[in-house]
């Protein structure tokens, strides 16, 4: 009974399986260290090294001054051609609820919070912000065709979360210019 418990280690076969064993563990030994170490110097490096770019905003005085008062919310039509998206997020809602912008043109999304996290998706494209309070979260998209997307809040921000719910209408180029001459702001609710 004791010769079918352990195998002779004289056999050649069972040594070779023995040192392919001992090899691939030795590989998935290797390949864990290196993973924790790449993870703890991308946790060092991103500590030690912030974002180039961080911008700021107080959420307690969004609607008293600054590039986020309400009548400096919607899409504008800058001098380059492009367009500046901007929106605030706060429970339950996004202001303004609906976004028009062109299509075929850069367009650049410049969000924040007013209270606490919020998440900012357009469906069916790659655009996904988490909106901060207390930071300005910016992204450059640009839209193909005209249409309209849904726009959720995506992370959980309280009991009303299920309804936080808006929408970005894209409009035609030359509809954009037109109402862009006549507004300074421009939102589907005017």
């Amino acid at each position: 009974m004791s010769d079918l418990a352990s195998p002779p280690s004289s056999d050649p076969a069972f040594e070779r399986a023995e040192r392919i064993e001992h090899r691939w563990a030795a590989i998935m030994v290797a390949i864990i260290v290196l993973l924790v170490a790449i993870a703890t110097f991308a946790a060092l490096y991103n500590t030690a090294v912030p974002q180039a770019r961080v911008e700021t905003v107080d959420p307690r005085t969004l609607h008293l001054g600054g590039e986020f008062i309400e009548s400096n919310l919607g899409s504008a039509l800058e001098p380059d051609g492009s367009v500046t998206v901007r929106a605030i997020g706060q429970q339950y809602s996004f202001t303004p609820t609906c976004l028009l912008v062109p299509a075929e043109t850069p367009i650049t999304f410049r969000m924040t919070s007013a209270d606490v996290v919020h998440g900012f998706l357009v469906g069916g494209t790659n655009i996904n912000l988490m909106l901060v309070p207390g930071y300005i979260s910016s992204l450059g998209a640009r839209f193909d065709a005209p249409g309209e997307r849904l726009m959720p809040c995506h992370e959980f921000c309280g009991v009303g979360h299920e309804g936080m719910w808006a929408r970005v209408k894209i409009v035609d180029k030359a509809a954009f210019a037109a109402l862009a001459a006549q507004h300074r702001r421009l939102s589907c609710v005017e």
